[in-house]
């Protein structure tokens, strides 16, 4: 069981790891080792989640998200297999976090009328200012 918050917790069955040929330093060992990882976890079936919470992350995800609701985090930062398979792990904790989170209610609110006051003269001050530097037409002396 992985802990992400208090009350979430996702099971180690629930994630797949595909380890990959990576590009990047490694010299020939980048040619002979699969050291990147990428995880696999089911969003969209996963029962360890709140459905809030996978909404939100699979808002969150973006394009990382398949069709079906897979969630795919390719990770080939490193060159050992061991610390990618850390990194990869650690990047699905941080997007749950994130998406665990609840979004702040937003109260609309009207700005004061005195600051609208002062916009609107600031305004009419900065017009009347480009205005006199206008040349004038059809004035003949």
């Amino acid at each position: 069981m992985i802990q992400i918050t208090r009350e979430i917790g996702i099971k180690e069955s629930e994630l797949k790891e595909a380890f990959i040929r990576a590009s990047g330093p490694g010299g020939q060992n980048v040619n002979k080792v699969a050291t990147a990882v990428q995880l696999r976890f089911d969003v969209s079936n996963s029962a360890s989640l709140p459905p809030d919470v996978r909404e939100r992350l699979t808002r969150l995800a973006g394009s990382r998200v398949t069709q079906d609701g897979i969630l795919i985090i390719n990770a080939r930062r490193f060159r050992t297999q061991e610390r990618n398979r850390q990194d990869a792990m650690d990047r699905l904790v941080e997007l749950i976090r994130m998406a665990a989170e609840k979004p702040k209610f937003r109260r609309r609110t009207r700005p004061p009328l005195q600051s609208n006051r002062r916009r609107l003269d600031a305004k009419r001050h900065r017009s009347e200012a480009k205005r006199m530097r206008r040349p004038v037409f059809g004035y003949e002396d």
